[in-house]
């Protein structure tokens, strides 16, 4: 079976959105990624730091999900990583209203002897030193390296962010992230400066507007589902990740054309998540569900064009 390891944060979040509160809930990036990459039929193994207060419940919920949790270090006496955020009406407007790094910020992980061949590497959102440093832990370089990063370290550690960004194959961030980090002011100039920093292809994630895939030759539209409601967008971009990873690693195709899958595969996964909060939906999805939902964004995007000449004026010929 192959094998794909997250390397991202485990937390309590406390969200509120128009739609109502949370309350202290499971967050982080390695929660969502994972959950989503856990209906594949691969191996996925979370590498993550949490505190003694990390309740019992999630640990189970990962093991009853099939999500290998023997990387992640509990420190007793410590609390885990929290963060608190408010959305408004417009859900891509968030403000943060607390980040207790707490045991988070000690992160030195250690990949476990295990996990150290994996088909896949996911390096969810964090400092790019610890990033590097995992990177490097690996016996055999994986089939696929797949980086997602932030505009905190884009302005705060560009220098090892750079260093990073030449490991690694696949870059996801958002429209607002790919201009900071390449100085651009068009998508397409900012993924042409993005590609020539080392990634083989780059996904500029556009929320509720999509995802484009970036190859230096080729370009790639995925389309977001139109939901009648978005419930918390907390956690989109990882669950995107995570099924992105889940489904390249089940396939054992890193093509391009099959990147092209895999991003709408992310999407599939994402489009769940906003519909609840935290982890809800990505904890109780059926089979049906998820193949519905794929055969929704093949309808969205499939058309036929008529290549006839005839409908053209032909008092316009060149």
């Amino acid at each position: 079976m192959r094998q794909l390891v997250i390397v991202g944060s485990l937390a309590y979040d406390d969200i509120e959105t128009p739609r109502g509160s949370s309350g202290r809930m499971l967050g982080g990036a390695a929660a969502y990624s994972a959950l989503a990459a856990s209906y594949f039929d691969l191996s996925v193994n979370v590498i993550s730091i949490v505190g003694g207060d990390f309740r019992k419940e999630f640990f189970d919920l990962f093991t009853n999900q099939n999500v290998d949790i023997s990387g992640v270090e509990v420190h007793p006496d410590e609390k885990t990583f929290f963060w608190a955020g408010k959305y408004y009406e417009d859900m891509n407007r968030r403000q943060t209203l607390i980040t207790d790094l707490n045991v988070l910020e000690k992160f030195d992980p250690e990949a476990p002897e295990a996990y150290r061949e994996p088909e896949i590497l996911l390096l969810a959102n964090l400092s790019p030193l610890v990033q590097y440093k995992v990177i490097k832990q690996m016996k055999r370089r994986p089939k696929l390296i797949v980086l997602d990063t932030m505009d905190f370290w884009i302005m705060t550690m560009l220098e090892e962010l750079m260093q990073v960004l030449k490991e690694i194959d696949v870059l996801t961030i958002n429209d607002q992230e790919a201009y900071m980090l390449s100085g651009k002011h068009t998508i397409r100039a900012a993924a042409e400066e993005i590609l020539g920093m080392g990634p083989k292809y780059l996904i500029i994630k556009k929320g509720e507007h999509g995802a484009l895939l970036f190859s230096k030759e080729k370009i790639f539209f995925a389309p977001a589902l139109p939901l009648l409601e978005i419930f918390d967008p907390t956690g989109a971009g990882d669950t995107f990740a995570g099924g992105l990873c889940g489904y390249m690693a089940t396939t054992g195709d890193y093509s391009f054309e099959n990147l092209k899958n895999g991003v709408i595969a992310g999407s599939v996964f994402a489009s769940f998540t906003v519909e609840r909060f935290g982890t809800e939906r990505l904890v109780s999805l059926r089979q049906e569900e998820i193949i519905q939902r794929i055969d929704d964004f093949i309808e969205l995007v499939k058309f036929d064009f008529p290549k006839s000449q005839h409908i053209f004026n032909k008092n316009k010929e060149l």
